[in-house]
């Protein structure tokens, strides 16, 4: 049976590599693009669940993006943050204070909306995590705009929260995501 495994990986990819030889070099002209995401247009709807704990996570972590990230206030950082809190940022220190230190870096104090404004593709809670959804417009190396698609995912603890990965490099800059607006 493991010889018949072996065997049949192999001719895979024999396959597959022979596939990949005669593939054309990728030009601008025939690189794939992506389209942009939906942008959610109905907040209230992604907050919505029928358990109230999912529905509260989801508010935390809607409210901490509101107006701890789009409007800058790093100093209401700790209604939403735990002291502890750990950052999977590398570009960002740990604890409450580190994030702090990450928004009065990255962005000014700006008056705050009633929604979020950045383009919100989706939020989806499962027990103690909230993971969020944007699209995000870059420009590739020939000056061309393209969208692909920005997550974060936060821990939940006690009621605020208490983890945070997304996917950041340590080569990426710091950014303030709200000039990832697409009407900017």
């Amino acid at each position: 049976m493991q010889k018949v495994f072996i065997a049949s990986a192999l001719a895979l990819a024999v396959i597959c590599a022979t596939a990949h030889a005669q593939e054309p070099a990728q030009t601008p002209e025939t690189r794939m693009t992506a389209t942009a995401p939906a942008v959610a247009e109905d907040h209230e709807a992604l907050l919505a669940s029928d358990d109230p704990q999912l529905a509260a996570n989801k508010r935390l972590v809607y409210d901490m993006y509101r107006i701890v990230l789009q409007g800058g206030y790093a100093d209401r950082a700790g209604d939403f943050i735990r002291e502890d809190y750990v950052q999977h940022n590398p570009n960002a220190a740990q604890g409450l204070a580190g994030i702090e230190d990450y928004i009065r870096s990255t962005r000014p104090e700006r008056p705050l909306e009633d929604k979020i404004e950045l383009p919100l593709i989706n939020l989806v809670a499962e027990g103690d995590y909230v993971i969020t959804s944007f699209v995000r417009r870059e420009v590739d190396a020939e000056g061309q705009t393209y969208y692909t698609t920005w997550f974060d995912m936060f821990r939940i603890e006690d009621g605020k929260i208490a983890e945070h990965w997304d996917p950041m490099t340590r080569n990426d800059a710091k950014i303030d995501p709200n000039s990832q607006r697409l009407d900017d």
